[in-house]
């Protein structure tokens, strides 16, 4: 039998809970005035003007936004790779005319994620807002995302990604979100956590991407309320998506959702229908019963450290309980992957 590391009561209680909200909800509704978030002061924007990257330097880079270079395309717009003269591989997104974010306000947003420098989060290079396009110039990482390998339909392409790899993901998402909630010069919440947004370089390391709903607290700030709530089903916090507060343990929330979705293999995708179960409830009842090792992703054949998993998988639920309060911080994470026990 599997031994059973047991979460408390009260928090049991609440991921319980939370699994009959996530089968009963309704429309996503949030009722509270919006938080009037930090603001760039001239100084960051002047910074962001000194990134600017002349258009036909991209066009150049990127072929002319070639179709072949497209990587990817979502509601952002589409994303392509490019070179620049110096050889250096970029990956240029280029915002969708139905983007809702205006000229002032990303030139805040990139004044802020200007100021974040970490191993574990996707640098940015620069920016163009030339003949009515907005782009942004990031490095280019040569994996891609995530999602494109640990859901991939090619099991071939599943086992690339061994458990050391995997626990080394798990990790590396954990120091970028702790260097962003609590050790960076700013508080950032990223608000749209998912495996798409994590990106992966030549040795398989974590790249945290996609600031574009990310928000800054201020030093003492610990939450903030929306009334546009915005994200992705399956990855957002119940809080959020029931009253529109978000905080960094909502971000904690969606990095649980991922935990599981690394060990398992399968997304989080509950479409509310009877005949779908989602990730978060299988893993708990198996957890319940001493059976995780049935929910292991198979792809791994078997080569894992059960003692890993099982933290992993503990670490997973202890994230996506239903109270905030009950998660850990990501410091405290970080603490818990790095422990022998």
């Amino acid at each position: 039998m599997v031994p059973i590391i047991l979460l408390p009561l009260i928090a049991a209680i609440s991921l319980v809970a939370y699994f009959i909200f996530l089968r009963r909800q309704g429309p996503l509704t949030a009722e509270k005035q919006p938080y009037r978030g930090y603001s760039a002061e001239a100084h960051d924007i002047e910074s962001v003007d000194s990134m600017m990257i002349d258009i036909s330097t991209l066009r150049a880079a990127t072929g002319d936004f070639a179709e072949s270079n497209k990587l990817g395309e979502g509601g952002f717009g589409a994303v392509y790779k490019g070179t620049l003269p110096d050889g250096e591989e970029i990956a240029v997104k280029r915002m969708s005319n139905s983007s809702t974010q205006g000229v002032e306000e990303l030139k805040n947003e990139l004044a802020l994620v200007a100021k974040l420098s970490h191993k574990n989060l996707v640098r940015l290079i620069g920016v163009c807002l030339e003949q009515q396009e907005r782009l942004l110039v990031y490095e280019f990482v040569p994996n891609r995302s995530l999602d494109l390998i640990l859901f991939a339909q090619d099991a071939a392409k599943r086992e690339q990604l061994d458990w050391t790899k995997r626990y080394k993901i798990i990790d590396g998402i954990a120091r970028g979100l702790q260097y962003l909630h609590e050790d960076s010069q700013l508080k950032v919440v990223h608000r749209d956590l998912k495996a798409s947004n994590i990106l992966l370089d030549m040795k398989t390391s974590p790249k945290i991407s996609d600031f574009g709903l990310a928000k800054i607290f201020g030093r003492d700030q610990t939450q903030g309320v929306t009334n546009r709530v915005v994200g992705t089903h399956g990855y957002m916090a119940p809080e959020y998506m029931m009253r529109g507060n978000y905080s960094v343990k909502s971000d904690a929330f969606s990095f649980g959702v991922m935990v599981l979705e690394i060990v398992t293999g399968r997304k989080n995708t509950d479409d509310g229908s009877r005949q779908s179960e989602d990730l978060l409830t299988k893993v708990w009842e198996h957890w319940t019963t001493g059976t995780v090792m049935k929910v292991v992703d198979p792809c791994m054949n078997g080569s894992f450290s059960e003692k890993e998993v099982l933290k992993c998988v503990h670490i997973g639920l202890l994230c996506v309980q239903g109270n905030p309060v009950d998660r850990p911080t990501m410091s405290a994470v970080v603490i818990m992957l790095g422990s022998e026990t």
